[in-house]
């Protein structure tokens, strides 16, 4: 007797009931996932960084703006030690004097980059522009044509301001491998991360647009070690924004033609 057979043998009493069983059993699901994810960790503030321009190195000038959301400040972590400075550092190592300047907010999504960052960035006529948004938007559930239209519409935008800018665009870290998330939350996490750097890629053209592998390279690694984030259990720590920079760099390399 197959499922249909055996839920029309049923007394309707005993269908409700089984029907309101498999109803409160998700909506028990749905509260202690809401709860973990409320409670679990310890919230790390968004720190105070310097919002005037940076100079690194000696040579050629530079102008580079990094763009973005918490991760951009390094929130949970030693913003001397992330991948904004990071990257300004490395690219001074590679001949460069860089004008450095970071317009990143935290809990910024594509929307809030367009409105809010991209105007200023473009200002500066910048040569170089990192953009590290996405897990917002991720974790938020924004709908994808609408991450995939405000981000063409800031590429767009910081283009006119510099017709051979260069642009980097991070997309979404893997989200799934949150510790803050339990299951089935990491599940859902781990797909929606990787919807929104579908969207992302789109985007790139390897000639003035490129992507950079936040998630793909780093993922795996942030899963095996939950160590790598900070108390909150949400946002890396001085290590996991280390671990960051180097796939990061790597890219610039590619866009600088090194």
């Amino acid at each position: 007797m197959g499922y249909d057979e055996q839920m029309k043998a049923l007394p309707g009493s005993k269908v409700l009931l089984i029907v309101l069983v498999i109803i409160g059993l998700l909506v028990c699901l749905v509260v202690v996932n809401y709860l973990a994810i409320r409670y679990n960790g310890t919230n790390v503030p968004a720190p105070t960084i310097p919002r005037q321009p940076e100079q690194y190195g000696r040579g050629r000038p530079i102008t580079y703006a990094v763009l973005g959301d918490s991760t951009s400040i390094s929130q949970g972590g030693d913003y001397d030690k992330g991948y904004a400075r990071g990257s300004a550092r490395y690219l001074a190592s590679k001949g460069y004097l860089v004008s450095f300047q970071n317009f990143g907010i935290s809990g910024a999504r594509t929307a809030d980059l367009l409105r809010k960052q991209v105007p200023k960035a473009a200002t500066l006529r910048p040569d170089i522009v990192l953009i590290a948004v996405g897990a917002n938007d991720t974790t938020h559930f924004t709908n994808i044509t609408s991450v995939r239209r405000d981000l063409a519409q800031s590429i767009a935008d910081l283009r006119k301001a510099n017709p051979t800018i260069k642009i980097l665009l991070t997309g979404s870290p893997q989200m799934g491998s949150v510790p803050r998330f339990p299951e089935p939350s990491k599940t859902i996490m781990r797909q929606r991360s990787a919807q929104v750097n579908r969207a992302v890629r789109e985007l790139v053209d390897d000639k003035q647009v490129f992507f950079v592998p936040i998630a793909d390279e780093t993922g795996p690694v942030f899963m095996r070690h939950p160590d790598y984030y900070a108390a909150d259990k949400f946002h890396p720590n001085t290590t996991g924004y280390g671990i960051w920079t180097p796939v990061v760099t790597k890219v610039l390399d590619h866009a600088i033609g090194q």
